[in-house]
């Protein structure tokens, strides 16, 4: 179970480091190289987002069965596992809606400067007329 998170997080922390790329300032002529490789590797990084998504709601089953100790038949020990499995359960949401918001981000930031290299393209054309 926890190899999931694992790749989770790594594929989170690649995303991360991929925004940041994407949002530096850089020549034009590399910005445009960053972008169209970036693009190339969007669209099989889809996946992410269907991953996150059956991740979030594996998280929600668990949530919605798991077992309540708030009563005072319980003991020390069975209160803290289960704060701990709370907060586990937040963490990885956490990290579910850092994936699926981060793929959006990289995905805009793509769509953003092929939008611009086109106006720019045009604006170009434009002139020489």
């Amino acid at each position: 179970m926890a190899l999931q998170w694992l790749i989770l997080s790594y594929v989170v922390a690649a995303e991360v480091v991929i925004a940041v790329i994407l949002t530096l300032p850089y020549p034009m002529l590399l910005k445009k190289r960053i972008v169209s490789l970036v693009s190339l590797i969007l669209q099989p990084a889809a996946s992410i987002v269907a991953f996150a998504g059956f991740q979030l709601l594996d998280l929600y089953w668990k949530n919605e069965h798991r077992l309540m100790c708030s009563s005072e038949v319980c003991t020390a020990t069975e209160r803290d596992r289960y704060e701990k499995s709370i907060y586990k359960a937040q963490r990885n949401v956490v990290l579910c809606a850092a994936g699926i918001l981060l793929y959006w981000c990289i995905f805009r930031i793509c769509k953003y400067n092929k939008d611009l290299e086109h106006l720019e393209e045009l604006e170009k054309r434009c002139k020489a007329e």
